[in-house]
């Protein structure tokens, strides 16, 4: 079995040129009812449709196909998201145990409240899996019943207790900006949540996004009242104020954690690891090594141009056609590819996300790589006030991330990444 990068890296680039993922995604494409606020891909189902049953066979081929290539030989983490991956209920458990069998470490599944008993997360954990992470997003019903959810503030406290009382770590997301939160609802909903014991927390503001109900509702060029980057500035930070004094440190721009409980797989995503996504909407990561091998399991994948150094591979194929799918070939990819440059300057951005010094493997390499260009960068940002004297995010980065990240990604140069539909 391959060993894992963690083991084996000296160098930065040492994880451009690996050939395997350390990471492993799975989307779970139906929901009970579409949020009002959800763009993600997925699907309205009940319970019995046997619609589920025969995606759950065809995620399992797809995965045991990229086992036989020995593409997940180095997994370290998993996660499955959605959709409501709970909605399966009993059937996701055969693809757990396909996933514990080839990943050695964390592995997380996202459940929604009113979806999940205290025999079911049992039956998940021991299947192989660690960690739950529950939508919760609010705990008032009225802000609940606005987003479009449907467990209310009962439901969603007693199914964190139960995770935790089965053995899994618990994770919750909560969601601001929101219509009807205000800032005594939204500490209300913070310290409930908090409160119940869990080990994790991610908070973000709400997106309002094109083609969903909320866009078609509020539109998408102008903000809300409720809504405008002033009013989530300020729930993030009251956000921060509040999960402090429970024993949480924030590490990541929307996550919390209490020591050693810091999202692994995540971690993954923002510090320049490949990782492979199954099952419609699943999204991955690979280096051009990775590519050649990925393109024997999906040979419809194409050449690419030989400054390919990163490459980014969305699954665009349809629920409907995936479920009727019997070979991979049949599957269709959004591909992006980018150039080493580019790949660096993602990673300088990326890590830009992370409550800690940028690290000093990156920032030697970025310095071998873009000499002055990039100690220009830093000094700008510094002289802004975005970066401090350590070369970690200051206070004021954090709340004009998206300025930081846009100035990293500025290294990248002016040629746009190649992309290519299959």
């Amino acid at each position: 079995m391959a060993k894992r990068l963690t083991e084996v890296a000296h160098s930065w680039e040492e994880r451009y040129h690996l050939s395997d993922a350390q990471a492993l995604y799975l989307h779970i494409p139906f929901c009970a009812r579409r949020c009002f606020y959800c763009d993600f891909c997925s699907a309205a189902s009940h319970t019995d449709n046997p619609a589920l049953e025969r995606y759950i066979t065809v995620a399992l081929s797809e995965l045991q196909a990229l086992e036989h290539e020995g593409l997940l030989d180095s997994c370290a983490t998993a996660y499955i998201g959605g959709g409501t991956p709970s909605l399966m209920g009993e059937r996701l458990i055969p693809l757990i145990q396909e996933v514990r069998a080839c990943c050695t470490g964390e592995f997380t599944s996202e459940a929604n409240p009113d979806f999940v008993t205290p025999e079911l997360l049992q039956e998940y954990r021991k299947a192989g899996l660690t960690r739950i992470s529950f939508g919760v997003q609010s705990t008032s019903d009225q802000e609940l019943h606005d987003l479009g959810r449907i467990h209310d503030e009962r439901t969603a406290l007693q199914a964190l207790k139960w995770g935790q009382e089965v053995g899994l770590t618990v994770s919750a997301d909560l969601m601001c900006a929101i219509p009807d939160q205000t800032s005594k609802s939204w500490q209300t909903s913070l310290k409930q949540v908090l409160s119940t014991g869990i080990e994790h927390l991610s908070v973000y503001p709400l997106m309002i996004e094109e083609g969903t109900a909320f866009g078609r509702r509020y539109g998408v060029e102008d903000y809300p009242s409720w809504n405008n980057p002033d009013v989530q500035a300020m729930r993030m930070e009251e956000a921060a104020k509040v999960a402090g004094p429970f024993g949480f440190h924030r590490y990541e721009v929307a996550s919390y954690a209490k020591p050693r409980y810091e999202c692994a797989h995540n971690k993954i995503y923002w510090t320049g690891l490949p990782y492979l996504g199954v099952g419609c909407a699943a999204s991955g990561m690979v280096t051009r090594k990775g590519y050649a091998r990925l393109r024997r399991v999906y040979p419809q994948l194409p050449q690419l141009e030989n400054d390919a150094f990163r490459i980014r591979l969305t699954n665009t194929t349809k629920i409907e056609d995936y479920l009727h799918l019997t070979q991979a070939c049949d599957l269709h990819f959004d591909i992006e590819a980018l150039t080493a440059r580019q790949t660096l300057a993602e990673d300088l951005m990326l890590a830009c996300r992370m409550q800690k010094p940028l690290d000093p493997i990156l920032v030697s390499y970025a310095r071998d790589e873009l000499g002055d260009t990039f100690d220009t960068a830093v000094h700008r940002e510094q002289a802004e006030g975005l970066l401090n004297e350590r070369l970690k995010p200051t206070h004021q980065g954090w709340l004009l991330g998206n300025e930081l990240f846009s100035h990293m990604w500025d290294l990248a140069g002016d040629r746009q990444t190649q992309l290519i539909s299959v």
